[in-house]
C-alpha cells in the first residue's frame, strides 16, 4: 500500500518554520499499529490521517472526513496545528472545492474554513480549574524553579496544566527560560497531569499581544511543541476570562 505523505509548516508563510506536522491521506483502511509506526518514523510533534468516512467519498469533492492525530509516542485526542495542516493539504494540494470542511475526530467536529487566503479553524474551549498548588508542586519546581508562579489552573478534559508565571515577568523571560522537559516525567508520574502550559500576561495596551506561552508534553513524546492549538483551548478560554476579552492576540 502507498501512502501519500506531506509536511506542512503550520501557523507561517516561509519554509522550515512555524510548527511542522505530517499529513497522511488514507485511501483505504490502515492497521492501527501503523498509524503509530508511522507517526514515530516521522517523528515530528504531530502526524495526522485523513480518512474517508463512505466508499464514495473523494478528497477533492466531500466535505466531511475523519481525522486522528499521533505524537511519536502516542495517540491524541485534539491537535490544532495539525488540524489545520489536514486542511491546508485538502484544500490546496488536493484542490477541495468545499470552502468549509468537517473533521470527525475524538474531540467531536471540527471545522476548517477558508476566508481569503487564511484558513480558520474553530476548536473546542476547556475551562481550567484553581489547581491545589502542593499537589503539583514538584512538577512545577521542575519547570520553572525559584520563579514566581501568580496562578495554578488544571483542566480535565485535556489533563493539561496551566502555570501561569508572576506579571513582574515580561515575553524575554518566558523565551528565555531554560527548561529541562524530560525531567517532568519523574516529577509527575500519577497521569493525572499529560501537559504543561507556562504563561505570562503581555502587553496588551494598544496592539501588543495578550498573553504568551509555551507548551511542553513528554508524557506523549514531545518535549517541546512550537505552536500549539489544543493549548491555546485551555489559554483562550483562561486569558478570555481574566482580561474580560473575546478577541486576542
Amino acid at each position: 500500500m502507498q501512502i501519500p505523505i506531506f509536511t506542512v509548516d503550520a501557523f507561517t508563510n516561509r519554509a522550515f518554520s512555524g510548527n511542522p506536522a505530517a499529513v497522511c491521506l488514507l485511501e483505504n483502511d490502515l492497521d492501527e499499529e501503523m498509524h503509530q509506526k508511522i507517526a514515530t518514523e516521522m517523528n515530528l510533534s504531530e502526524t495526522a490521517f485523513i480518512r474517508k468516512l463512505k466508499p464514495g467519498d473523494d478528497f477533492t469533492k466531500s466535505s466531511c472526513f475523519g481525522l486522528r492525530w499521533f505524537t511519536p509516542a502516542n495517540e491524541v485526542p485534539l491537535c490544532g496545528h495539525a488540524t489545520l495542516a489536514s486542511a491546508a493539504v485538502l484544500f490546496h494540494v488536493q484542490k477541495n472545492t468545499n470552502s468549509v470542511l468537517t473533521f470527525v475526530t475524538l474531540s467531536g467536529e471540527l471545522k476548517a474554513r477558508q476566508v481569503k487566503d487564511h484558513i480558520v479553524l474553530d476548536l473546542p474551549l476547556y475551562t481550567a480549574y484553581p489547581q491545589e498548588l502542593k499537589e503539583v508542586e514538584e512538577l512545577i519546581k521542575a519547570a520553572v524553579g525559584d520563579m514566581i508562579v501568580q496562578d495554578v489552573r488544571y483542566s480535565p478534559d485535556t489533563k493539561k496544566l496551566l502555570v501561569r508565571l508572576s506579571d513582574t515577568y515580561g515575553r524575554s523571560v518566558l523565551e528565555d527560560l531554560k527548561v529541562s522537559a524530560q525531567r517532568f516525567l519523574s516529577a509527575e508520574k500519577t497521569g493525572k497531569v499529560k501537559g504543561l502550559i507556562l504563561t505570562v500576561k503581555g502587553n496588551s495596551s494598544g496592539k501588543g499581544h495578550d498573553f504568551y506561552s509555551r507548551y511542553f508534553a513528554p508524557w506523549y513524546g514531545v518535549l517541546e511543541d512550537p505552536v500549539t492549538g489544543s493549548a491555546h483551548a485551555v489559554l483562550s478560554s483562561y486569558w478570555s476570562e481574566q482580561l474580560g476579552k473575546k478577541e486576542m492576540l
